[in-house]
């Protein structure tokens, strides 16, 4: 690995003036990436630190993959790890659900009878709030102090430029947000052929093991290679069917289709018998 330059405060990328710099770590293919070509010196200054925030729910794997970046010789700056508690634990006492509480976005059936889902409180309360508040302490500000009026802190988040439409500006004067990756215009597809390029390993999908926004192919890989992971999202999903607070004239589900997660059909077009246009007697002419 190339030897990180020491880190210089004084000096600023972006045109921001900071006494902080700190990357949002969500373990997944993006902000992995981003933190290791921080660590071959490929984006400067290099941060302070990273902060991951944990909801104490996700896969398994991805606290695996977290233990590796926080070994020895992996990333040169410090990883703290922060949490608001367990968003699982909170479905089950029902606290997700309540006034107050930080729900995620959930299917039940809209007012024009299809499915909709449920108002997305569950990234603001379990990921960005830890997070803050860490960024907060890390700056010297107590609790309920009002920070700077000008930016002190420069944020790095791993949005790549195909999420380009998630970018926000930071709700905090004192804090300016940083995109290394879309300043380098780089894609999910530019992560994983740099992760590749370099020898790393694939970082798994960074997201609760029930969370609502994994499609089917993410569905039948957790349920086909990650069976404990697979039985807590069916626990779940059955766990809310009838048990979302503020929810009313209406079951809640897991998958967009409002069918049972255990019951969802998660083949492959070639196993529901669909023509495959690459392997049958036409020689796949048809497809080219």
């Amino acid at each position: 690995m190339t030897q990180p330059q020491a880190i210089d405060k004084t000096r600023m990328s972006a045109d921001t003036p900071s006494s902080l710099r700190v990357l949002s770590l969500g373990a997944g293919v993006q902000s992995t990436t981003l933190a290791l070509m921080a660590a071959h010196g490929e984006i400067e200054p290099m941060p302070d630190c990273a902060i991951f925030a944990d909801t104490r729910s996700e896969p398994a794997a991805t606290y695996e993959h977290l233990r590796w970046l926080m070994s020895p010789n992996v990333l040169p700056f410090a990883v703290h790890v922060v949490s608001e508690g367990s968003l699982l634990d909170d479905l089950y006492s029902g606290r997700a659900g309540r006034a107050g509480g930080a729900r995620p976005p959930f299917y039940a059936i809209n007012d024009a009878g299809g499915a909709g889902p449920l108002k997305r409180q569950c990234t603001q309360h379990y990921k960005i709030n830890p997070i803050r508040r860490k960024v907060r302490e890390l700056i010297g500000l107590r609790p309920g102090q009002r920070g700077p009026r000008t930016p002190v802190v420069e944020q790095w988040i791993g949005i790549s430029t195909d999420e380009a439409h998630r970018m926000k500006p930071s709700r905090d004067r004192y804090i300016a947000i940083r995109w290394p990756l879309i300043e380098r215009r780089m894609s999910r597809w530019d992560c994983l052929r740099w992760l590749e390029r370099h020898g790393y390993p694939k970082p798994p999908k960074s997201a609760c093991t029930f969370c609502p926004y994994r499609n089917d192919v993410g569905w039948r890989e957790m349920r086909d290679t990650a069976p404990e992971d697979w039985e807590q999202a069916v626990a779940v999903d059955r766990h809310i069917r009838n048990n979302m607070p503020r929810v009313r004239k209406s079951q809640v589900f897991i998958h967009r289709s409002l069918t049972p997660l255990d019951e969802v059909d998660l083949s492959t077009p070639l196993e529901r018998g669909q023509l495959d246009l690459f392997g049958n007697e036409c020689e796949g002419m048809c497809g080219v």
